[in-house]
């Protein structure tokens, strides 16, 4: 079988695929583990929806995680080949109002058995003393984690065939590349982030693109990843863009900041507006941020679909052709179960999840 694009989620589609016994070549015009894989924060969570019902990226999310952790206990060495860290996740809470909100999610959360305690002001400024002083308090999941995507794409292709080259045709059966080579495929699968477009209905995949920044080495550290909890609500917003308050720890003691959002913007230039807004967010959580360096400014493009919900089932005009696409920010953590669920469809096997939230054919 051929898949298109050696990002994290083509990465993790190889490695099921083989595991189920398949021929496997993976085709990547760059470097294994770039564009979005590369670009991304590499934040490990379930997905929440405190209103309650039945989220399928909830579903999703969590069956990855189960996942995640499937595959960090089958060798102790997974963890630190991947810089794999359970750092956990402090939501924060401005005001009594967002600790409210607080509040709703840890009911949520533990409603589905998912540990999450609600913690005051006082306990969060002795847990990350470097946030301002007069946060009401956050919520924090000790079961979220990190890890280094491009590492994780790297480690998961080993053993499978890396084929170097530019796809520019599909017909159904075969991949023409640019380089006038004609690949023929028992199944092909597309996971090429905002690239999969170009074989799919208009408008099915729209770029959010982003800006993040790594600063020097900091004293004392952040311990957890820190997420405002207007994150969530800002980051679907389908009509402006927005910034928000999300930091990660790196495990050398750097600290990775983002997050932003300009939606339908597809070119790689740094926003210098849009960078001083979010760094000055950032800024007014951690004040001591301001004191530290950057070493390095970059961009990425989040691949989303027009729904919001990532696509993952057949192509629907190829019936050899399947999708794994539009994950926007969740590729990373949702890619292990994204894989499964794609190897159970095309494979005609019983899916452990309920993939018609997640069927192509939705869009039609």
């Amino acid at each position: 079988m051929l898949i298109v694009g050696a990002g994290i989620v083509g990465a993790a589609c190889a490695r099921e695929f083989a595991r189920q016994g398949l021929s496997v070549a993976v085709i990547e015009s760059g470097a294994v583990g770039g564009g979005a894989t590369a670009a991304s924060m590499g934040h490990l969570l379930v997905v929440d929806d405190e209103a309650g019902g039945n989220n399928p990226e909830f579903a999703l999310s969590q069956r990855s995680m189960r996942l995640w952790q499937d595959w960090l206990d089958e060798s102790a060495g997974h963890a630190a080949q991947v810089e794999h860290g359970h750092c956990g996740t402090l939501w924060l809470a401005a005001d009594d109002q967002e600790l409210a909100l607080a509040g709703r999610k840890q009911a949520w959360y533990a409603a589905r058995g998912i540990a999450a305690e609600l913690i005051d002001g006082a306990t969060l400024a002795r847990l990350e003393p470097m946030l301002r002083p007069g946060l009401a308090g956050a919520l924090r999941v000790p079961g979220d984690g990190r890890v280094y995507p491009p590492k994780v794409a790297a480690h998961w292709l080993q053993g499978c065939e890396l084929i170097s080259g530019e796809v520019i045709g599909l017909d159904g059966q075969s991949l023409s590349l640019a380089d006038g080579r004609r690949l023929w495929g028992g199944l092909i699968v597309l996971t090429a982030g905002l690239a999969s477009q170009r074989w799919l209905p208009p408008g099915w995949l729209l770029p959010k693109k982003g800006q993040l920044a790594i600063t020097q080495r900091s004293t004392p550290r952040v311990a957890h990843q820190l997420v405002e909890l207007g994150y969530i609500k800002k980051a679907h917003l389908a009509d402006q863009d927005t910034v928000s308050f999300n930091v990660q720890p790196r495990p050398d003691g750097q600290l990775l900041i983002g997050s932003s959002r300009q939606i339908g913007r597809s070119d790689a230039a740094l926003d210098r507006a849009m960078l001083e807004a979010m760094l000055a967010l950032a800024c007014d959580y951690l004040p001591e941020l301001a004191e530290l360096s950057l070493l390095r400014c970059w961009t990425g493009l989040r691949p989303a679909s027009r729904d919001g919900q990532p696509l993952i089932g057949a192509h629907p005009e190829h019936p050899r052709v399947w999708l794994a696409c539009g994950h926007e920010g969740l590729g990373i953590t949702t890619s292990l179960a994204t894989a499964e669920l794609l190897a159970q469809l095309s494979l005609g096997q019983s899916t452990l999840l309920n993939a018609a939230p997640f069927s192509p054919a939705r869009l039609l």
